[in-house]
């Protein structure tokens, strides 16, 4: 499948698949949605404690650099971990200008570290921030009451179907502690209903620019 560096009207880079007609990020603006659907309306619900962090996609490492920064400038712990099963290439690591957008240039080692560093392996990036990178398919992920924060950046509806199934959104129920949340880019009804059905308290709310709605669900008990 054909792939291509764009770059999305927030000055940010991403990757486009030209046959599915589907980027990594928004087009609207890669870091403008990562801030919006994951930080604001995610971590930033955790008052600067410790996190454990599930991401479902990792992709080009854009989310959890900018965790990474959050973690840096609150002082806050975060234990991270990433599941990719089509890891980037190096190529298009480079690519990618976040560092450059975010004004990180201080940290532009530990971006180049967040992808140098081994799959399967627990690593320290600094003192307040661990990376995990998972090679796996999503529905091998049987984590059980393990994570805070589930960011879950798949790829859309329209063109994975079965990454939003019930089967999948119940291993995120199980891989959540009591009173864990998952946010996500989406919005579409038969994603909700999945959510609700597996027993997630499921909340509606502004999206980034370009897009109406995002989802929070939330594991109450």
């Amino acid at each position: 499948m054909k792939r291509e560096i764009i770059k999305t009207l927030d000055g940010s880079t991403t990757i486009h698949l030209e046959e599915w007609n589907e980027s990594y990020h928004s087009k609207h603006g890669a870091i403008q949605e990562a801030k919006h659907v994951f930080i604001k309306n995610g971590l930033s619900l955790f008052n600067n404690k410790p996190v454990s962090l599930l991401e479902i996609g990792f992709g080009t490492g854009l989310n959890a650099f900018i965790t990474f920064l959050e973690s840096q400038q609150n002082q806050q712990s975060i234990d991270y971990v990433g599941v990719e099963a089509y890891p980037v290439s190096a190529e298009e690591v480079l690519a990618m200008n976040y560092v450059d957008e975010l004004e990180a240039s201080e940290f532009y080692n530990i971006f180049e570290k967040m992808h140098k560093c081994e799959w399967d392996n627990k690593v320290e990036i600094c003192d307040q921030f661990s990376l995990t990178k998972r090679k796996q398919f999503f529905d091998e992920i049987d984590d059980i009451e393990k994570f805070d924060l589930i960011y879950f950046d798949a790829f859309g509806y329209r063109v994975q179907p079965e990454l939003w199934s019930t089967e999948i959104f119940q291993k995120m129920y199980n891989s959540l502690k009591p009173n864990g949340v998952l946010v996500t880019y989406a919005a579409r009804g038969v994603v909700k209903r999945s959510m609700i059905s597996v027993g997630f308290t499921v909340e509606k709310l502004a999206g980034p620019p370009g897009k109406r709605e995002m989802f929070r669900a939330t594991k109450k008990v």
